[in-house]
């Protein structure tokens, strides 16, 4: 494999935000002396088809589909976000999300009303949502919520559903609210975190399995020294990222303890 794509996907939240995230990996190619191009690939193309190509470069990759071994990739490096939740490691959570105006104190009040949740491979967006909600079932509380919408894809769609009423709380990676409140705070406006859920490792940058070794180990060189160059001053600030984690795919593996702890209660989607 001679070319190899590079893509911020998840967390491109406007487009302005892929910009900077374009530039932010130009950069990271440039460092490592990795030939990447950008590719484009707007939502809702399913990210599977996005992380199953053989010509994986550096591209954002929830953990969670990482974990179940859903496409043969490389972690790589993962953003530690500039929040205080995080830390200062590559973490993040799930914001459980009501509208301002919305009567609920406590994720209890919320119970008997309608709930949201994006995909089935998605961690911020399905996995830590179920795996929060968990704790409050019982044998004489199966089910939680009235009615629950599934399959909305993105955390866009989740935002919209509670903004318009469709839904009265859904899960927002709470990096990616992060990122919108900065871009585009419109869209946030009449909203508030109700939740949050414990913090779990952040989606890395993956390179496809067949990348060559070299390949990698300069790509995560770049990635590691990044917040150390005079250039991504631009970027600590417009992308609240104060640089970026080494990871492995065995990072990734508590991830599925939620999901084991979920289908042996036998609760298979948050509902």
């Amino acid at each position: 494999m001679s070319d190899w794509i590079m893509n911020a996907r998840m967390y491109a939240v406007t487009p302005e935000a892929e910009s900077l995230w374009r530039e932010l990996l130009a950069h990271i190619a440039r460092e490592a002396q990795v030939p990447l191009t950008y590719i484009p690939y707007p939502a809702p193309r399913p990210l599977e088809d996005l992380w199953s190509r053989p010509d994986l470069g550096a591209v954002l990759m929830c953990g969670y589909p990482i974990a179940m071994r859903l496409a043969a990739v490389v972690p790589l490096a993962a953003p530690i976000p500039s929040a205080p939740w995080a830390e200062g490691r590559a973490l993040y959570r799930t914001d459980l999300i009501v509208r301002d105006d919305a009567p609920y104190r406590t994720l209890e009040d919320t119970f008997g009303g309608r709930a949201g949740w994006t995909v089935r491979h998605s961690q911020s967006g399905f996995n830590a949502f179920r795996h929060h909600l968990l704790a409050h079932r019982s044998a004489q509380r199966p089910r939680l919520y009235a009615q629950v919408t599934g399959e909305l894809i993105t955390a866009r769609n989740v935002l919209d559903a509670v903004r318009e009423r469709r839904i009265d709380i859904g899960p927002l990676d709470a990096y990616w609210h992060l990122l919108v409140a900065q871009h585009a705070p419109q869209l946030v406006a009449g909203v508030r975190v109700l939740d949050s859920t414990p913090c779990t490792p952040m989606p890395p940058f993956v390179a496809a399995a067949g990348m060559p070794q070299e390949l990698i180990a300069r790509l995560r060189s770049a990635f590691g020294g990044a917040a150390g160059r005079p250039w991504f001053a631009p970027f600590r600030s417009a992308l609240l990222l104060a640089g970026f984690e080494a990871v492995e795919a065995r990072s990734f593996e508590p991830l599925l303890q939620w999901e084991r702890e979920a289908l042996d209660a036998g609760y298979e989607l948050p509902a």
